[in-house]
């Protein structure tokens, strides 16, 4: 059982879980009768375990020479190479489920799942990191839209949109390592942001990039919606500006809330994703 908790622990949860829901409430509303959304949340929560591994796979000794408390491997509660393995084998599980649903379903999680790992294997460490959360993110609505019929695209602006929050929270979690990525030389696009304008600019613009996305869906929304959608973009007006006055982590989970409210208001304010 403490393997399976460390596991847990190590698979970065809070992301993990919320990009397979967001992920997911999308499959439900392009194809709310069709077969591919059994599959759709199963193949994406696989893919972002092997994330969520990889990344503590790949950082454990950089973690353990930081004294990281909330990291297993680092912790010694579990190994790397257990680790590694449950990485890998979610992967597979990953790909193996998106094949089921169709080919174009497992190009986009390939994209997707692909762009994280190349994240965590060394591009995060480039301006490059910036690009890879704006492909993976901007793939969702695809992804989602991959089961319906003849695998049509989104809408173009729901494709930017998702696009916007990806960068936006990839600029908020790195908020509270600023100091400690410098020292490690991970250089970033956040990073070098913050070197060259201060971290007052990072912050700045993840709270731009998540308000955009809002502004899209509450431009997108159908008339008899309107009010929905408007009362969606508060919230995320005031989900931002908690995220401007806190530190630590409280800038990313406030991202993920917003992301979370802009999905729960497209999926009840507009009248389509493709």
């Amino acid at each position: 059982m403490s393997h399976v908790r460390a596991l847990a622990a190590a698979s970065h949860p809070v992301p993990c879980i919320a990009v397979t829901v967001l992920a997911s409430l999308l499959a439900a509303q392009a194809a709310p009768h069709g077969t591919g959304p059994v599959l759709v949340a199963p193949a994406m929560l696989a893919g972002q375990l092997s994330v969520g591994w990889s990344n503590d796979a790949l950082d454990a000794e950089r973690d353990a020479a930081a004294h990281r408390t909330d990291k297993p491997i680092a912790m010694g509660k579990i190994s790397k190479r257990t680790v590694w393995i449950a990485a890998m084998i979610a992967l597979a599980a990953s790909l193996a489920m998106a094949l089921a649903i169709n080919l174009t379903a497992a190009g986009f999680l390939v994209v997707i799942v692909g762009a994280s790992w190349a994240y965590n294997l060394g591009l995060k460490s480039t301006l490059w990191s910036g690009l890879l959360y704006v492909v993976g993110a901007a793939s969702i609505p695809a992804y989602a839209t991959a089961t319906l019929p003849g695998h049509p695209l989104p809408r173009w602006w729901v494709t930017i949109a998702a696009g916007a929050l990806g960068l936006g929270a990839h600029f908020a979690n790195v908020l509270p390592d600023l100091a400690s990525d410098r020292l490690a030389g991970v250089r970033g696009l956040p990073q070098q942001v913050a070197v060259r304008w201060g971290s007052v600019v990072v912050r700045a613009v993840a709270i731009s990039l998540l308000l955009l996305a809002s502004a899209a869906v509450l431009a997108a929304a159908i008339p008899a919606r309107r009010g929905i959608a408007i009362a969606g973009l508060v919230i995320a007006c005031v989900l931002a500006v908690v995220s401007a006055r806190s530190g630590g982590k409280v800038p990313f989970m406030a991202a993920i809330a917003i992301a979370a409210v802009d999905v729960l208001l497209f999926v009840a304010g507009v009248d389509a994703l493709t």
